[in-house]
């Protein structure tokens, strides 16, 4: 049987093969050829069943091949046997039938599978003396069998699939070969004919005598065909026999021949990853009409560009005031109703909690940050509440809601230079924020009226890829740094000797305490004296904490012990990206059914992170764990939650805060729209479109709503936003044996982001809860989200390249046009802007670096 490969069953009879490409005899496609100049040729029958078919093939055939009328009756009698199916059972079906079914061999009458595009070919072979009388077989059933109703095989079938047979094999009372190739004008269930019920649409027969052997490779052949792309068209449009001939010839001009001393012809060629279009394979050299450089490069094994939006109507620009906008406005409000409906799918579920606590970790991080750099202006409430309202406020009215807000590094770097500039020059610090926050607004709103947006079709691949590589290298060692941090604050036992057990110990000392009384004994002068409610006999056996407390301190040679919290912290980090990674890739794993491994990596982030809590709390030991605020209050006392623009600072400060707002401004325009596109590339097969301009304008005002509130500013956070796209890929539900499921494009909706910042907004009332979550399992996501976004671009693919000798570097397209030389020249000139970028992120200059990119 085919549908894109062919597939047989093994000699014991009892299950199918592994779907392969079928290798054929270059002389089966001249017998092939033969036949249907000399065969029996019906195109466009009418006919409701297989009977009726059967009958006019006999009676419409060429006089100098026309059989006799006995033969025909006994010919047709034997076609109209009930073909032995195989029928593809489940594990539970064989275990149970194990101890039950005696061995046996390969009976004639198996079918052989070729699945293709479009098609389910089935392939019966007719072997021996045609005793189709004397064994007790039914004839084919006009409606389908009980057997094929059930088949578990029709799941991989495409939907809108038609079956094609192939009927092969040696009939001794025949003479000379009968050949009869039929295509049915409408698709009809030919009842039990095929193995999985389906309507059926071309039927090829051969049988002959036995003096030829080659039967079986030509119905073989004739199935492969059939399963072709390209020959399926001809097929179908065919008027006379000579198109399939000229179809068959054009098969031949792409033939591909192995030598036969080269190869071994009983071993089966696996499927490859990825197949020729139907459209390329008829281009005169498709390869060549492919764009260099910075273009649209899908050939196979080459990971496909940003691919440019400048293609479509998102960039171009109009002419008027907030043309682009309008526009944006017009192209995103037919889908808003959808963008809710699309939600309602258990993957979305899975990247609600996988972004849910990225997100949190993020706010947390930045908002430490914030709070040291700005002496708890700006903390960790601050962040969290930002990052909700400003996120949802995004998600609800944006071009593109799969984008999440986030805190940047480059807006840190600002937030703490214009906090020490404030407090040298004796100036309100949240006042002169919000004048420069409405500043950037403003001149927000001035590049949305402009469609300033349309620059954005000037970034190139070079651009793109250093700013995400930037932004994922930034991930990966700040997760790396926040994990190596721990060694400060749980010190790791060097000193730690098990033979010298017997000489550690740990008492109370409590003679401080004493002291004092001492002193009143000698002097007769007795301060008041601390309540002692145990003699001091019995405070040295206190706990470390109830010893301090009292006033004693801590004497002994293991008493600066404490367990090893690094060494189970980096256990818990790096067991967290291995698992996160193993169960992402489980969905080409080869074990369990399809359904479970899709589920599996669709929940990978979280069924790791569960897993690592659950290792964490069965160990017991006191790892760093995630710690929300609890109390929605300022976290600094001397701050409220509006801040209002007069009264703090001179009058001239409005004026002033325009300079810094321009660098902000660019600061702001450059990090978002890059984000953008690199968001919306082609290869993520967007079918609602972008939103540039509309982007652009939720942001600028949602400065308004951040500097008003004294709350963090937030634009698009690359990286996560990335992970919450790569969490929402869509996948064909169905594909052939041998194919890879088809990647369909992008969950696209709203509903995600929605949740995340609701969440997120609502996890001050889950203190209690996400307390238990350690925090090197989440720099543990956060590293597997850095190495993701740094394995989508092709600068990696390119770096991999420099270690490789030729003769084992993957076969990419731009490998075939550009010199090998050329692409380590360009790799390396970006690696050298990369760690330019790097330093200068490192500095007080990191504000500009977007602009640097």
């Amino acid at each position: 049987r085919w549908i894109k490969f062919e597939e047989k069953v093994e000699d014991g009879g009892e299950r199918w093969s592994a779907p392969h490409v079928p290798a054929l005899p270059l002389h089966s496609l001249f017998q092939l050829r033969m036949c249907l100049q000399k065969g029996t040729m019906l195109l466009d029958l009418d006919a409701t069943s297989f009977k009726e078919i059967i009958d006019k093939a006999l009676s419409e055939q060429p006089e100098e091949a026309e059989l006799q009328p006995a033969l025909k009756e006994r010919l047709a009698a034997l076609l109209l046997l009930q073909p032995q199916h195989q029928p593809t059972k489940s594990l539970l079906q064989l275990l149970a039938e194990l101890g039950l079914s005696p061995c046996r061999g390969r009976k004639p009458g198996y079918p052989t599978r070729h699945p293709a595009h479009g098609f389910f070919c089935s392939l019966s072979y007719f072997a021996g003396k045609a005793k189709g009388r004397s064994e007790p077989r039914t004839q084919i059933s006009k409606t389908p069998l009980k057997e094929q109703l059930r088949n578990r095989f029709k799941k991989k079938v495409p939907l809108g699939a038609e079956a094609a047979h192939v009927a092969v094999g040696e009939v001794e009372f025949l003479e000379k070969p009968f050949a009869a190739f039929i295509r049915l004008r409408h698709g009809v269930s030919l009842g039990s004919l095929a193995e999985v019920s389906l309507p059926s649409r071309f039927l090829f027969i051969l049988l002959g005598p036995p003096k030829v052997k080659a039967y079986h490779e030509v119905g073989r052949a004739m199935a492969t065909l059939l399963t072709d792309e390209v020959f399926q068209r001809v097929a179908w449009q065919a008027e006379h026999r000579e198109d399939l001939i000229t179809g068959i010839e054009a098969f031949l001009d792409e033939l591909i021949v192995l030598p036969p001393g080269k190869w071994d012809p009983s071993a089966r060629i696996p499927p490859p990853s990825h197949l020729p279009s139907p459209r390329r394979r008829t281009a005169v050299d498709p390869l060549d009409q492919q764009p260099h450089g910075n273009g649209h490069m899908t050939a196979a094994g080459d990971r496909a560009s940003p691919g440019h939006p400048s293609s479509g109507e998102e960039l171009e620009r109009t002419g008027r005031l907030f043309g682009g906008l309008l526009r944006d406005i017009r192209r995103k409000a037919p889908w808003y109703g959808s963008d809710f409906c699309d939600a309602l799918h258990p993957q979305c579920l899975s990247a609600v909690l996988y972004i849910y606590l990225a997100t949190v970790t993020n706010a947390i991080t930045f908002g430490g940050m914030l709070g040291h750099a700005t002496a708890n202006m700006q903390g960790v409430l601050e962040s969290f509440l930002g990052t909700a309202s400003a996120g949802f406020i995004f998600c609800l009215f944006s071009g593109q809601p799969l984008t999440i807000l986030s805190s940047t590094g480059p807006v840190l770097v600002f937030e703490r230079l214009l906090f020490s500039f404030s407090q040298d020059h004796s100036l309100d610090y949240l006042e002169f924020r919000l004048w420069i926050g409405l500043w950037v607004a403003f001149f927000g709103v001035v590049l949305v009226a402009t469609e300033a947006s349309h620059l954005v079709r000037y970034f190139t691949r070079f651009t793109e890829e250093g700013f995400c590589a930037l932004i994922s290298l930034i991930f990966i060692y700040d997760s790396l740094k926040k994990m190596l941090s721990l060694a400060d604050a749980f010190p790791i036992n060097w000193q730690y000797r098990l033979d010298n057990v017997t000489s550690y110990s740990c008492t109370c000392n409590l003679r401080r305490l004493f002291n004092p009384i001492l002193s009143c004994l000698i002097t007769l002068q007795c301060p008041p004296l601390p309540s002692i409610q145990h003699p001091p006999a019995t405070l040295a056996g206190l706990s470390r904490t109830q010893c301090l407390d009292q006033g004693g301190h801590l004497l002994g040679t293991s008493c600066q012990y404490v367990p090893d919290v690094t060494l189970i912290s980096f256990l818990l980090f790096g067991g967290t990206f291995l698992f996160c990674t193993a169960l992402k890739h489980f969905r080409s794993s080869r074990y369990f059914p399809v359904g479970v491994r899709k589920l599996v990596s669709d929940f990978a982030v979280i069924l790791a992170i569960l897993a690592s809590c659950a290792v964490d709390a069965v160990l017991g030991l006191e790892t760093p764990k995630l710690l929300v605020p609890s109390e929605l209050k300022p976290t600094n006392s001397a701050r409220g939650w509006i801040i209002f623009p007069f009264g703090a600072n001179p009058w001239w400060v409005c004026l002033v805060s325009a300079v810094p707002a321009v660098l902000v401004t660019i600061l702001i325009f450059m990090d978002q729209q890059i984000t953008a596109v690199i968001l919306n590339r082609r290869e993520y097969k967007l079918q609602k479109g972008a939103g540039f301009h509309l982007d652009l304008l939720c942001v600028s005002l949602l400065m308004v709503v951040t500097s008003v509130t004294g709350l963090p500013w937030y634009v698009s956070a690359t990286v996560i936003s990335l992970a919450h796209m790569e969490s929402l890929r869509k996948e064909s539900a169905t594909s052939a044996p041998g194919e890879h499921p088809e990647f369909l494009g992008i969950r696209e909706q709203r509903l995600t982001g929605l949740a995340v910042f609701i969440l997120t907004g609502a996890s001050v009332f889950m203190a209690p809860v996400l307390k238990h979550i350690p925090m090197p399992v989440l720099y543990g996501v956060f590293l597997h989200m850095g190495v993701t976004a740094l394995n989508s671009i092709q600068l990696t693919d390119r770096v991999r390249l420099l270690l490789m000798p030729a003769k084992h570097q993957p076969d990419l397209a731009y490998l075939r046009h550009v010199p090998l030389r050329r692409v380590h020249l360009f790799t390396i000139i970006q690696l050298l802007c990369l760690a330019l970028l790097w330093v200068l992120k490192s500095t007080v200059a990191a504000i500009i670096f977007p602009v640097m990119v």
